[in-house]
């Protein structure tokens, strides 16, 4: 479960800076050159989506590279991430993957107490 954990937060965190780079594109185009109404238009809460682009896959993939060794903090990290991804760009078609797979990870690796090695975290 633990493999599991590491593989899904580090997929989950490299889709996720796909979405965070275009989501921060995206604000910083608007707010240089402007709106075009009906067609681009400046997001309500700049801040969080810039911060949520470069935050949330950063803890994705420390959260996967942790679950191997510190499964209980690597989990926290992942479903953190996931909980900043939806915060930050809501639940569509381009972030379902990243938000799922860092979920997924971080619950896997919260389970992971006792089966994988004789030290648990709980």
């Amino acid at each position: 479960m633990r493999n599991a954990a590491l593989v899904l937060g580090i997929i989950a965190g490299m889709i996720g800076m796909l979405v965070g780079f275009f989501s921060w594109g995206y604000t910083a185009a608007v707010e240089h050159w402007g709106e075009v109404p009906d067609l681009f238009e400046q997001v309500n809460n700049v801040n969080l989506v810039r911060a949520g682009a470069l935050l949330a896959p950063m803890l994705a993939i420390a959260g996967g590279a942790m679950a191997r060794s510190r499964a209980l903090w690597g989990g926290i990290l992942m479903v953190l991430s996931a909980g900043g991804m939806y915060a930050a760009f809501d639940f569509n078609v381009f972030t379902m993957f990243p938000i799922s797979f860092a979920l997924l990870g971080g619950i896997l690796a919260i389970a992971a107490g006792k089966p994988d090695e004789e030290k648990a975290h709980f």
